[in-house]
């Protein structure tokens, strides 16, 4: 996740640079649930409103949780499907309170009504996060269900007005790139707190329908309207984030935008942007599934390390027998093309390695998504592009 507004607010009162503190452990997004009432476009645990079998019981997530705790995990964000949907989720959710994580509830935003209400302010959630991908039809387009913006934009009010912090969540593509700016409106009108952009991801449903990702210029006009969102809260003293995930190349794009922008804070900003250092996928972020199976994060389902009923997280995490571990945890990570030809690969970091692998076999090869051009990340464009190995599953080795 790329904090917007924290670098904003660096550019307007910087803060020291201090050395880096390494989190304590993994954030842990947990999809405790397959189920979901909706089929949307992009979603990449690929639900469907049926019960899966062999999802984890109350006690073995008890007993995951447990372990977590013990490894220094420090939030939990509890996902599906439709989290809501699992009969146990507030007593999960008041457990993993109790037990001192920063609690996070991910959820279409639909179920959540007058009924229930109640019971998701006692929890005390840290954050609920309700997902928007555009006004009215459009949304309910990307849903699969008429009624759903209705029923979600209800849900985002019942949390607000019960004192919840509220977030909307949006997946960026060329067929809602153009309701971007109206969804900003709508955010400060319903006083939300946060506004999460997600840059498509190649995975689940999300990878079927990968020919529908936002083109560069599309991508680089909404991160302007972003930015310049984000410092016009800064300068009206608004305390709202806005923040985006899934191309950390917009770490590099803020370092552009400053540069023209705020010149003389651009040395201070490119230090704190190489601090934060970029993707942190199988390192600072990690996935359990529905079955207990572990992943890297929640876009790497199809590549997993093990399950929480054979070994513990806390085993697990740290193993890098697994290659594809092995690579994401080394620093700097082995990657070619114009990712590891960028002057900027200490911010990004090669961003996000699943997309690499969905569309050329190879994690390790260049991100497709990347926005920038070659002249903007200091690679020529006439240069011959290193050379990748392709991935063959558990028997690729990173390069040294």
């Amino acid at each position: 996740m790329f904090r917007v507004s924290q670098y904003m607010r660096e550019i307007a009162a910087p803060t020291p640079l201090r050395p880096r503190a390494a989190p304590p452990g993994p954030v842990v997004i947990w999809n405790l649930i397959r189920r979901c009432n909706l089929t949307c476009k992009h979603c990449y645990s690929i639900s469907a409103d049926t019960d899966f079998p062999g999802e984890l019981s109350t006690d073995e997530v008890y007993t995951v949780m447990d372990d977590l705790k013990g490894f220094g995990v420090p939030v939990l964000i509890l996902s599906g499907g439709e989290p809501l949907l699992r009969p146990d989720i507030f007593e999960i959710s008041r457990r993993a309170k109790a037990m001192g994580f920063y609690v996070g509830l991910s959820t279409n935003g639909t179920l959540i009504d007058r009924h229930n209400i109640d019971a998701i302010a006692a929890v005390g959630y840290d954050y609920v996060g309700i997902s928007l991908d555009g006004i009215g039809a459009t949304h309910d387009a990307f849903r699969r269900k008429e009624g759903a913006f209705d029923a979600s934009l209800a849900g985002v009010r019942l949390c607000r007005e019960r004192g919840i912090k509220v977030g909307l969540r949006f997946t960026l593509t060329l067929d809602n790139a153009d309701e971007l700016p109206e969804l900003l409106h709508l955010a400060e009108a319903e006083s939300v707190d946060k506004f999460y952009l997600s840059h498509l991801n190649y995975a689940g449903r999300g990878n079927k329908n990968r020919g529908d990702d936002a083109q560069h210029e599309t991508t680089r006009r909404a991160m302007d309207l972003l930015f310049d969102t984000a410092w016009d809260y800064v300068e009206r003293g608004l305390n709202k984030e806005i923040v985006t995930g899934n191309n950390d190349a917009d770490g590099v794009y803020l370092l552009l935008w400053a540069q023209r922008r705020f010149p003389h804070r651009v040395a201070h900003l490119r230090q704190k942007l190489e601090q934060w250092g970029g993707n942190a996928s199988g390192v600072n972020i990690a996935n359990i599934d529905n079955l207990g199976n572990v992943h890297p994060d929640t876009f790497w389902w199809h590549h997993t390390l093990d399950n929480v009923r054979q070994r513990p997280f806390s085993e697990i995490w740290t193993d890098t027998s697994d290659p594809i571990m092995a690579g994401l945890k080394r620093r700097p990570r082995q990657i070619g093309g114009r990712c590891g030809a960028c002057q900027h690969f200490a911010i990004c970091g090669g961003n996000t390695r699943v997309r690499a692998l969905q569309l050329t076999g190879d994690p390790w090869a260049e991100d497709p998504a990347c926005y920038l051009s070659n002249a903007e990340i200091g690679v020529d464009a006439g240069r011959k592009r290193l050379e990748t190995t392709p991935y063959r599953g558990r028997t690729h080795v990173a390069a040294e």
